[in-house]
């Protein structure tokens, strides 16, 4: 779902870009942002919502309303409004096929 975003770049135009994947689509970043500013600059939404259609953006975009957890495709969870985009990360909205492993948390 990706669109022109609600986000306007105001200052700091000359950072480097950096390439990410979020569901699959190649995105530019600037080097600095969080995961949630990168996906959130590219129009795209964080996730699905639990409880209906409607796509989540985040609440509070500073790490205290737990809304922002996604995956990275190698499996790992993390929180996209503290976590600084890296050049080359592979993310999903989608949580991995058995996901949580109970079994692994024991």
């Amino acid at each position: 779902m990706s669109g022109v975003g609600r986000f306007l770049r105001l200052a700091e135009e000359g950072r480097v870009s950096v390439v990410f994947h979020f569901d699959g689509e190649i995105t530019i970043a600037k080097q600095g942002d969080t995961v949630i500013t990168a996906i959130l600059m590219s129009g795209q939404s964080l996730r699905p919502s639990d409880s209906g259609p409607e796509h989540r953006a985040g609440f509070c975009l500073m790490g205290a309303c737990q809304d922002c957890w996604i995956w990275q495709e190698s499996g790992p969870r993390l929180r996209a409004c503290t976590t600084e985009i890296i050049d080359g990360m592979r993310l999903t909205s989608k949580a991995p096929v058995g996901w949580p492993d109970l079994e692994r948390s024991r």
